[in-house]
């Protein structure tokens, strides 16, 4: 594939991924592919390799001869999606922990954490999640599985999904900045299972504050 087409592609996934979680595209409907190379302004080719990229990712179905659905998730799904999840990214920490990593090689994690804080204390909830997402994938990446870090990303766009719909009816998150910062203490002093079982229980507190979320306001097609 040239540069021009990886190129294209990777703004085809980009675009296509901004849109699915403005609501744009909305969950349960319906789009040719034509359609979608059109709202693009792309040649159909790199609007394929998008969507195929995006189906590994659950965020749609590519139908023969019915074009692609943006697929819906539901509490169940989101609830079976966060097991995974903290399971996976346990043994990250866990892993990260026992790897003797120094204050240099965590300075990533601990700026993600800074700016996670500063967030809360501007109620900046877009640019809290943005820190967010920065800690979960570079614990994933300090634990050295790349098995784990292809999982956990296949899963990590309908995690975002869940949480950006969920974002402004819940509490400043001030408990994930404490957990994630107990975290980030067990990875630096090397206490593994302290590491594995802070991560565990922030991940399901989170699970049941946004399974409870689309529950409650029957947020089944996000």
């Amino acid at each position: 594939m040239s540069e021009k087409a990886l190129s294209s592609s990777q703004r085809a996934i980009q675009e296509l991924r901004e849109r699915i979680f403005s609501g744009e595209l909305s969950a349960g409907s319906d789009h040719l592919e034509s359609e979608l190379a059109s709202l693009l302004e792309m040649s159909r080719t790199p609007v394929r390799e998008a969507v195929l990229t995006l189906e590994s990712q659950g965020l749609l179905e590519l139908r023969p001869r019915k074009g692609v659905r943006i697929l819906p998730l539901s509490p169940d799904d989101m609830a079976e999606i966060y097991d995974v999840l903290t399971e996976l990214e346990g043994l990250a920490a866990e892993q990260a922990a026992l790897a003797g990593y120094g204050e240099k090689d965590l300075a990533f994690l601990a700026g993600a954490i800074d700016d996670m804080d500063k967030a809360i204390a501007a109620s900046d909830l877009d640019a809290w999640a943005d820190a967010d997402d920065r800690f979960h994938a570079e614990l994933v990446r300090l634990g050295r599985n790349s098995r784990i870090e292809t999982i956990v990303g296949m899963m990590s766009d309908q995690v975002r999904r869940a949480r950006m719909t969920t974002l402004f009816m819940r509490p400043l998150p001030t408990k994930s900045n404490e957990d994630h910062r107990k975290v980030y203490d067990a990875i630096r002093n090397g206490e593994a299972r302290m590491a594995r079982e802070t991560h565990r229980d922030h991940r399901q507190h989170a699970k049941s504050i946004i399974v409870e979320l689309l529950q409650r306001h029957r947020l089944k097609y996000l």
